[in-house]
């Protein structure tokens, strides 16, 4: 879990962030990486790792909202952040702030889309990697959605994804992976497919 720390002043409402975040798309998506605010403390916001938020508790059930809030997100190291022009408020998210919940090929790509309707096309400019589970060997696939902040692909979409795998060498070693926009990303080293 990535919360972040820091003193508490003057701590944002979920209400301010909505307001400010909705002023801020009205000119398309909110530039968060350019806005540097001063820490206002940690907000009881969480995200799960199936990618419901929850508010104090409590499930937010407007989707709108959510998408609001998804789109002033920002991590910065490995916290992460609701961002306004005026407030910076810490949010925990268990794995990732964004699920992949589907894909389909488009042209030589494959086009993910996220719970909150974000689309890219895996390739050079969002790469998918899969992170394995030390003890388990089990694996958890993301894709880079926007500046750090990646999608973690649902079961589904990543049997799909298996799918469509093959065998290609990478750094003189076999790896069964897929390809997105000319780009093979490797899932598995080729050699634990046969055991």
């Amino acid at each position: 879990m990535a919360k972040t720390t820091g003193s508490e002043r003057n701590p944002a409402s979920a209400e301010s962030l909505a307001s400010a975040a909705k002023w801020a798309s009205k000119k398309g998506p909110p530039p968060v990486h350019l806005w540097n605010p001063e820490f206002c403390g940690d907000l009881d916001m969480r995200i799960a790792r199936d990618g419901t938020w929850f508010y104090l508790g409590t499930p937010i059930g407007r989707h709108e909202l959510v998408k609001l809030f998804s789109s002033i997100i920002r991590k910065d190291g490995e916290a992460y952040f609701l961002v306004t022009p005026v407030e910076k408020v810490g949010i925990t998210v268990d794995d990732a702030p964004f699920v992949a919940v589907d894909f389909n090929r488009v042209g030589d790509g494959l086009e993910f889309e996220t719970n909150v309707q974000d689309r890219v096309i895996a390739g050079p400019d969002h790469p998918i990697r899969v992170a394995r589970d030390p003890d388990t060997g089990e694996p958890s696939p993301y894709v880079l959605i926007r500046r750090n902040l990646e999608a973690l692909i649902d079961r589904k979409s990543f049997y799909r994804l298996v799918d469509l795998g093959e065998v290609a060498e990478q750094d003189g070693e076999d790896w069964f992976g897929v390809r997105s926009q000319g780009v093979f990303f490797p899932i598995i080293p080729a050699a634990e497919l046969q055991g």
